[in-house]
């Protein structure tokens, strides 16, 4: 599994277990709507940190929490276009 399709099934996951919509998380989480159906939707390839953190706060679990689930066991990062340069770079 893809990173953004870890992301999109663990927020789907999450807001049916706590039952509710992309409309209620985004009352409680400050995120647009239409930024929540693009991470669920898998059309948002790499929803930022802040983005998800909001997400957590609305949905009442900690970031951590977020990335506990089974979806990011075994995650495939896409190669980095400049390759293994930019990893002796960090």
């Amino acid at each position: 599994m893809k990173y953004q399709e870890a992301v999109a099934t663990r927020l789907t996951k999450l807001c049916y277990e706590k039952g509710c919509s992309p409309y209620q998380l985004s009352y409680g989480s400050g995120v647009h709507v239409s930024t929540i159906k693009s991470i669920m939707n898998g059309k948002s390839q790499n929803p930022g940190i802040k983005t998800l953190a909001r997400l957590c706060g609305g949905l009442g679990i900690e970031v951590q929490d977020f990335f506990d689930g089974a979806e990011f066991v075994e995650l495939e990062f896409e190669e980095d276009e400049r390759g293994d340069e930019a990893e002796m770079l960090s």
